[in-house]
């Protein structure tokens, strides 16, 4: 593939290996090709890792590197990116830059539609995306607007000025002013001899031999048909879309592929008055683009079915797969879940195929799916075009899709519906229903469309047309995909809403049949993200302009990062003699391990060994809070992904080659345990269980006037950092020396673990951390594990070894976020007013402890959050399952805890006799003045409750919450709804020993300064706090200072960074040890006045320094819309008021804050685990699991830092960031619920209900109980195996 190629033969490692399956966005690249007809140069953005080399003769490939770097010059994309604060860990930035420069290629003033369709297909994890959007629409005309900057009033375009208002406005994050301007002159031109070639040179044959597999790229149709006639299992390769993705993860083979890329005839456009011919080899982007201007030229009645599919195509895939994948592989391909196949079968469209027997017609319609992945087309025949008629008079077509994510998803169901009235009338002349998603391929609605037939357009109809519906499209209860009642349901709504604007259709044609006024747009989530409005405190007047403290200063690393200049760990160039690592892991959730037959794999030409644990030389298990843990599994494995053993070969495939050939034999244990129920009923948990009470709760309830008892589910969360686990060891070959280079948030602990591992001092290791491409608390224990095995491997061996992981080993060894079950017991007096809790968590932990015990006792030090309850009790357990053992994760327990907590408040608010609002309710509970918590801490929540009215007043509550009332009256099936949340948040680590940061300072001759310390920058910016902290104390500018790395050798004894308070403890320790060195230059500075920096200098020294415990507060409000037919929310609007004392910076802080909200949208209404019934993890890219993207940034999203702040307890008055705001996500999930809950009161269903977490649409739509869902008979529990566990 192209990214191999860049990243090891070329050395351009600035495309980034994300995912390996075109779904991240990190290799994006842009490809261009000259059009010899056209005589034009046609630039596309695609993904590196899809993109075969061969398939590459005549084409010019641009990459981050080639559009500017910071040696020569850094191009705009890069620069406004890096400004606008869009680049955190970094990863995922040069893929962004490269997705923008394509745009502007293309079209170098593009709207905001236009940038956000050309993110669509790159996700990031830290920034939350509204930075890199807020760069990339610098580039637009529409930016300048002032409406686009939240402010209608006297806008522009209305031909009214506001001179002053830039004097009113708050401090800005960047300087627009201050930007390289865009010159389409100075950009690449396309490589003349490249023109000349495709001019001049004759179009011949290429075939490319491999060791396994044969290249074949035919130039003239009749050479493709020969081809295909003697090969006819040889599937056709164009964009690479789907035999790639099934090459890599699935292992398919063919010794023969056929890549018809330029055959000329497959790419044919013909416009009839009937329709228009389509090459099936034009790219889905081609079709798009055609599509829109079809829809311009013609009547608009003629373009129904047009129309129909460019609203699939506007959400199918990212920009990147669009730009290769071909409207005919997308047919033949015939996935059940399909968009464009219902489309094409309902509105009758037409396929020219051809093969040696000659060319045909094949109707797309029922006959023509056959199966999954499976048509009626014979192995030989090829697909030249598609044809796809114009729509006749009284003819309507609708698309409909549901997926997990707005965009860039597969669907979960989608359909075509096509109906044909008869004239002047309401009768049905015509209909046709296809659906995708409810069967094993494209599913014909047949009965249901004839039961239609000849009768009117009427609810009668319609009625009788769900209940033929129902019953002719079912699926069993194990059905592959699950979501079977969820999947059902959507075929009827769907054609309600289908029926809902036909109903509308028909009205307008003035056939009275329909309700004047009928809602019939369905929540069209439309419309782009509105800039956001930021409030922070500005420097105080007498601060020194070279004073950086407190001003947004970008990201130190920002530009290399952009530019792909930035090391992260695999970047490392290769060494002589460098072996890679890969590992063999469980297939058995619960065995004993009788024997490993490394023999075959031995036998592989490039391995050179196979590690297991009779290989480690010293310790053989490594010890979390009092736990053993096997490195690699002895005796027993006790989950699927549990590491057995590790090949290491002179390649990364020939290791996997050799990985695959291990044999395992296994002996299975009876009893496996998955859920916390199973845990429960077998007492399988990690001891110690936790508790802590004030109060008397039994007492208490006694007392009280109502006693409710509800529970919660929370799923896991898959860190899903953009950088793989990844590491490289290099013995020195002298002294039983090692150096290491790891992605990891605590170098020291990997230290420890090595050299415990190899039997040798600390002092023989030493770990580098350049950065990290993201971590959340994923790269700390296990990374420390597969740390010791590659040193294993590089101490046996004598050689380097790399060892970096592919995304789904990665998220199926590296585990997750501790899914928790909830149990609360709350009892409360009639004004709302709760007086007692009781409140237990079970949390999943997996099959070992890892952090576990930790995480539980955070837990409970949290599930106060900011309210004041008496009487309070909580009690917590970790649960040992044969699942992978799950760790740390950003917020460690706390968003689980707080979701179980405000469940409760939510519970009580829709008891409470009094009606009140949610808020209501957390206002009458809410600590109020100097306060004990629960664990005996004193503290003042004047700042907290600043925070919540601030929030509500910045968000318009009041006046909102009456406007949701009235538009929630007004619509029947889509509604809104609001929440506002608060959060207490402690900044300290429960483990004392690791509290604490060293620093090491150089001066050198020169003046310059080099600071070394404990923390890893992995996207907080903690580096470049550190350089502010500095310049301040050394009173120098702060161009002046270097950080290098993270090093064991410069800073031993380092705590991880993690727990938010990374910048509290070494900007302390940075700060002492400045501080020092500056007192100490002072006798030469008093007998030199006037002298300068560079004339004082020469001192080092080294310093430590103790963080402190504190609050961070904060308060969110989020509207949200819902489809209540389809469960589709879109967050409208989010207000968040954060108290972050005095801000060191406040760019990285905001950056922070968004990050960790989208972060916790993700977690509270998205992303999803799936576990099969024997533990295998479905999960395993981005395919199958949705973080947040672009699409999901709230349409106005507001953040505002509560000014008047202190915090005598860090340093610079500061607080921690990186945590505390991941749990205000879950206003949006309580948002969402406040909507729900207004459907039901529809329904006529009032009081508490059940909607576990995530509120995906699935839980989301079967919650609003609209007549559709009650029409689906449940299936009867125990009665068959579900596709997957419900977990926890």
């Amino acid at each position: 593939m192209l990214l191999s190629y860049l990243r090891e033969r070329l050395r351009l490692t600035g495309t980034k290996y994300g995912c390996g399956g075109g779904g991240c966005g990190a290799c994006t690249v842009m490809v261009s090709r000259y059009q010899p007809s056209t005589k034009t140069i046609l630039h596309y953005s695609a993904n590196a890792c899809l993109l075969p080399v061969c398939q590459l003769q005549g084409a010019a490939v641009t990459t981050v590197e080639g559009i500017g770097n910071t040696k020569t010059r850094v191009h705009p994309v890069q620069e406004r990116i890096a400004k606008a604060h869009g680049s955190q860990c970094g990863f995922c930035t040069p893929g962004m830059v490269m997705s923008m420069y394509t745009l502007l290629r293309n079209k170098p003033q593009p709207n905001m539609e236009d940038i956000t369709e050309a993110l669509g297909g790159n996700l990031c994890r830290c920034t939350g995306y509204r930075p890199i959007v807020d760069g990339c629409k610098t580039f637009s005309q529409e930016s300048n607007c002032c409406q686009a900057n939240g402010n209608g009033a006297g806008c522009c375009l209305n031909g009214d000025s506001s001179p002053q208002r830039s004097e009113n406005l708050p401090p800005q994050l960047f300087d627009q002013e201050d930007l390289l301007p865009l010159d389409p002159t100075q950009d690449l031109i396309f490589p003349p001899e490249l023109i000349l070639m495709a001019e001049t040179e004759p179009q011949v044959s290429q075939l490319f031999r491999g060791d396994r597999m044969v290249w074949v790229s035919p130039v003239s149709l009749e050479e493709l048909i020969q081809l295909k006639t003697s090969h006819p299992q040889a599937p056709l390769v164009m964009g690479n879309t789907n035999i790639g993705p099934d090459i890599k993860f699935k292992g398919a083979w063919h010794p023969i592929i056929i890549s018809p890329t330029r055959v000329q005839e497959l790419f044919k456009v013909t416009k009839t008055p009937q329709g228009v011919c389509i090459g099936a080899g034009c790219s889905l982007s081609v079709v798009k683009a055609l599509l829109e201007g079809l829809v311009q030229e013609i009547p608009e009645e003629k373009t129904e079915i047009y129309r129909s599919l460019l609203q699939q195509l506007g959400n199918l895939g990212g920009q990147q797969i669009r730009n290769v994948a071909t409207i005919g592989g997308n047919i033949v391909s015939a996935y059940p879940n399909s968009d464009l196949n219902p489309v094409f079968a309902a509105g009758n469209c037409i396929l020219n195929v051809a093969s040696k027997r000659g060319r045909q017609e094949i109707l797309l319609n029922k006959d023509f799916f056959v199966g999954f992945g499976k048509t009626s087309l014979k192995p030989d025949e090829v697909v030249l075009s598609v044809f796809i008629p114009v729509s006749r008079q009284g003819e309507f077509m609708r698309a409909f899709r549901q997926a997990p994510r707005k965009e860039n998803a597969l669907a979960t169901v989608t359909t075509g519906m096509r109906v044909m009235f008869t004239e002047g009338s309401s009768v049905v002349k015509e209909l046709s229903i296809y659906y995708g998603g409810v069967g094993p391929c494209t599913v014909s609605a047949t009965k249901t469309c004839a039961a239609v037939i000849g009768r009117k357009w009427d609810e009668q109809t319609l009625s009788e047309a769900y209940t033929q519906l129902l019953d002719e499209i079912s699926l069993s209860p194990s059905h592959p995909g699950g979501q079977v009642e969820f999947r059902r349901s959507l075929t009827l709504s769907l054609l309600f809403k289908f029926n809902l604007q036909m109903l509308h259709k028909l009205w307008e044609m003035d056939n009275k049949v329909g309700l004047i006024g009928l809602e019939t747009n369905m929540v069209t989530f439309s419309g782009c993200h509105k800039n956001v409005w930021f409030f922070f405190q500005a420097v105080v007047k007498d601060q020194s302009g070279d004073d950086p403290v407190g001003r947004p200063i970008m990201h130190r690393s920002a530009i290399s990062q952009a530019t792909g200049e930035a090391v992260y760990c695999d970047d490392i160039p290769k060494m002589e003699g460098e072996l890679h690592l890969v590992l063999v892991t469980s297939t058995r959730p619960h065995a004993k391990i009788l024997d490993i037959d490394i023999s075959e794999a031995l036998q592989v030409p490039g391995v050179v060994d196979v590690i297991t644990s009779k290989d480690i030389p010293g310790k053989k298990f490594r010890t979390f809070t009092g736990i053993d843990e096997d490195i690699l599994a002895q005796n027993e494995v006790s989950c699927v992904g549990h590491m057995v053993c590790a090949v290491v070969a002179d390649t990364r495939n020939q290791a996997k080659r050799g990985a695959a050939v291990v044999k395992i034999g296994y002996e299975d244990l009876p009893g496996p345990v998955f859920t916390v129920e199973e845990a429960i009923e077998k007492q399988s948990f990690f001891l110690p269980k936790r508790m802590i009470e004030q109060g008397n709760v039994d007492e208490a309830f006694d007392k009280v006037d109502h006693i409710y008892e509800g529970a919660i589910r929370l799923g896991g969360q898959e860190h899903f950092y953009m950088e793989t686990q990844s590491m490289v060891v290099v013995p020195s070959g002298e002294e039983r020396e090692l150096k290491v280079y790891l992605s990891c948030q605590h170098p020291t602990y990997a230290q420890e673990s090595i050299a415990e591992t190899l039997g040798i001092p600390s002092n023989r290791v030493s770990c580098h951390v350049k950065r990290v491409g993201g971590a959340f608390g994923g790269k700390v224990t296990k990374t420390s594990i597969i740390a010791c095995i590659t040193s294993v491997a590089a101490w046996k061996t004598g050689r380097a070894v790399r060892c970096v992981l592919e995304r789904g080993e990665d998220m199926l060894i590296t585990g997750a976020r501790h899914p928790v079950l909830g149990k609360h017991k709350v009892g409360f007096m009639n004004n709302g007013r709760i007086m007692a809790a009781d409140l237990h968590y079970y949390a999943n932990s997996g099959n070992t402890a890892d952090e576990s015990l930790l995480v539980i006792e955070k837990i409970l030090l949290h599930l106060d959050n900011a309210y004041n309850v008496p009487n309070l009790r909580g009690r917590s357990v970790a649960c040992k399952t044969n699942l992978p053992s799950n760790t740390a994760f950003r917020g460690f327990g706390v968003p689980q805890s707080m979701l179980v907590t405000e469940n409760m408040i939510n519970d009580v608010a829709m008891i409470s006799q009094y009606f009140l609002f949610l808020e209501q309710i957390r206002e009458i509970n809410m600590y109020k003045e100097v306060s004990l918590t629960h664990y005996k801490f004193e503290f003042d929540p004047k700042n907290l409750l600043r925070c919540w009215d601030e929030c509500k007043e910045k968000s318009d509550y009041d006046r909102r919450r009456k406007s949701i009332g009235q538009f929630n009256q007004q619509n029947r099936w889509k509604k809104r709804g609001m929440a506002t949340i608060p959060i207490k948040f402690d900044i300290f680590c429960v483990c004392v020993s690791v509290r604490q940061a060293a620093s090491l300072v150089h001066i050198y001759k020169d003046g310059s300064v080099l600071v070394s310390h404990g923390g890893t920058e992995m996207g907080q910016g903690i580096h470049t706090k550190m350089q502010q902290v500095a310049s301040r104390e050394l009173h120098i500018p702060a161009s002046l200072i270097h950080i290098t790395e993270t090093n064991t050798s410069a800073v031993p004894n380092t705590c991880p960074s993690a727990a938010s308070f990374g910048t509290d403890a070494n900007g302390m320790a940075v700060k002492d040890a400045c501080e020092t060195l500056y007192q100490r230059l002072e006798p030469v500075r008093k007998q030199n006045p006037e002298g300068t920096w560079q004339i004082w200098v020469f001192h080092i020294d080294k310093q430590e320094g103790q963080p402190y415990a504190y609050y961070t507060y904060g308060a969110c409000c989020s509207e949200v819309e819902v489809d209540c037919l389809t469960g589709d929310y879109r967050t409208v609007r989010t207000d968040i008021v954060m108290d972050i004392g005095r801000s060191i910076n406040p760019s990285v802080d905001i950056g922070q804050i968004e990050g960790a909200f989208i972060q916790g949208l993700g977690l509270y209404t998205m992303e999803e685990l799936k576990f099969s019934p024997s533990g295998v993890l479905y999960t395993r890219g981005p395919s199958q699991y949705k973080i947040p993207a672009v699409c999901d940034i709230p349409l106005q999203f507001n953040v505002y830092l509560l000014s008047g702040s202190d915090n005598p307890h860090a340093i610079y008055s500061s607080k921690g960031i990186g945590e505390p705001v991941l749990f205000l996500g879950s206003s949006v999930f309580f948002a969402i619920k406040d909507a729900v809950a207004a459907s039901r009161v529809e329904a006529g269903m009032v009081g508490p209900f059940t909607l576990d977490s995530p509120a995906t649409p699935e839980r989301t739509c079967l919650a609003c109980n609209t007549p559709f869902t009650q029409k689906i008979p449940a299936s009867k529990q125990g009665s068959f195996q579900p596709w997957a566990l419900n977990i926890p």
